[in-house]
């Protein structure tokens, strides 16, 4: 059996510095002068590294409303560290169906609690599709893995699933969902997806099997019927 050698650090003792000390002397460089280097501030925060890959429309987005803001504390005190003085990452947390007419601000609110992760100083490897991207993904075609493509939406830690019932209906469309659903119901894994359908037409949509888990994995958080964007081009 192949055994790992634990990582040496400096704290380790004398015995590496003077391994250290004599690499530099072999090569001509003043120990002296690398001590005095300053270390160089990272280039980029994580929120800004994150803001980055985002669609420029959500970049700046806050989330504002109480029961987000609840799912954002619930999912940092589940964060998990996954080695000594490492930064605490996403592990398992809750859900949150967030449920409204179009225009509410559902997606803002969405990538605003990423943002807010971020800010909280919690590492998040996350993923955001729409529904009807997710199924365009998943369809069978010769030039891509689809069990691989629905596997990394389903391991990812946390997963935005945007107009989930904004596709058409189909055997398919109601297998996938319940696939990647499943997946994630089973591994405890927050998941953050938006709808503009009232529960009953998204039961009828999806299937039993689907509602049934969404019901138990995530909280519900009902939008104000208004369509903000049209208010603020009115505006």
């Amino acid at each position: 059996m192949r055994r790992h050698r634990d990582p040496q650090t400096l704290a380790a003792g004398a015995p590496l510095l003077d391994r250290m000390a004599r690499i530099l002397a072999e090569r001509g460089i003043d120990r002296a002068v690398v001590d005095a280097v300053p270390d160089e501030a990272e280039p980029y925060s994580a929120l800004e590294a994150l803001s980055a890959g985002m669609m420029p429309r959500y970049r700046n987005a806050v989330a504002e409303h109480p029961q987000v803001l609840a799912w954002v504390r619930q999912v940092a005190a589940q964060a998990l560290a996954p080695s000594t003085g490492a930064r605490r990452q996403v592990a398992t947390g809750p859900s949150l169906l967030l449920a409204g007419v179009v225009g509410a601000g559902k997606t803002h609110e969405a990538y605003g609690a990423v943002r807010a992760l971020v800010q909280a100083g919690i590492g998040v490897r996350w993923r955001a599709t729409t529904a009807a991207d997710l199924y365009a993904e998943l369809r069978p075609r010769s030039d891509t893995d689809s069990e691989q493509v629905l596997a990394t939406y389903s391991r990812v830690p946390l997963l935005i699933l945007d107009d989930l019932g904004a596709a058409k209906s189909s055997e398919f469309v109601e297998e996938q969902t319940y696939r990647l659903i499943n997946r994630r119901y089973n591994h405890m894994l927050p998941t953050l997806i938006t709808t503009n359908l009232p529960i009953k037409e998204l039961k009828a949509y999806l299937g039993d099997r689907v509602t049934s888990r969404l019901a138990q994995m995530t909280t519900r958080v009902e939008f104000e019927p208004v369509d903000r964007r049209r208010f603020q081009r009115a505006s």
